[in-house]
């Protein structure tokens, strides 16, 4: 017997007999498991330190145009109707004080809003680099968990698009836990949560 084989045998005798390992639960929640809560998600992501706003279809443009101006935003660009994005390089996004997109969708269990790189969303760039991120929610686009919204990104993953998630503005903090914001993308962050168009 070595050295090593009587060192293991005398920890092995200390141990006594090894406890029964449990069987792990593997139920876990998959998508459509739950309705998706539209108030949970306002409320998730004004945890984060951004500013959330209720509109309708009718006052959309009305609200953008209000949340912007209370910031002194006027050089914007953005994915949704009545704004541009004219593949703007970095200094240029840099210059703007905004911009205004949409989303692929939001997660009301963790407050978090999903950017996939698709028309509404805009180039990851675009949502990078300025300060201000004015961002459209359509309340139908509102999913209840992230297995939810691992199931309808399935396609933007399959075509390779960047898939971003924003959980508030952006911060960061060092070993310290000194808190910095607007490192990473913009220091603030406007969510504008549409209500669907009411029937005819």
């Amino acid at each position: 017997m070595t050295a090593r084989d009587e060192v293991l045998g005398r920890v092995r005798a200390a141990l006594g007999e090894a406890p029964a390992v449990p069987e792990v639960p593997r139920d876990y929640h998959g998508p459509g498991t739950a309705p998706a809560d539209v108030d949970l998600f306002c409320e998730r992501v004004a945890d984060y330190k951004a500013t959330v706003h209720r509109t309708t279809p009718d006052d959309l443009a009305a609200r953008i145009k209000a949340v912007c101006a209370a910031h002194g935003a006027t050089r914007l660009a953005g994915t949704i109707e009545g704004f541009e994005d004219a593949a703007l390089g970095a200094r240029e996004l840099d210059a703007l004080d905004g911009v205004v997109t949409g989303c692929a969708l939001g997660i009301a269990e963790t407050g978090t809003i999903v950017l996939d790189g698709a028309e509404a969303s805009g180039r990851r760039s675009l949502t990078l680099v300025p300060d201000l991120h004015v961002c459209v929610v359509h309340e139908e686009q509102i999913v209840a968990s992230v297995p939810d919204a691992v199931d309808r990104l399935a396609e933007a993953a399959r075509a390779g698009r960047p898939i971003t998630l924003v959980s508030g503005p952006s911060a960061t903090s060092d070993i310290e836990l000194d808190r910095v914001e607007g490192v990473h993308g913009p220091r603030r962050l406007e969510v504008l949560v549409v209500a669907p168009a009411p029937r005819a």
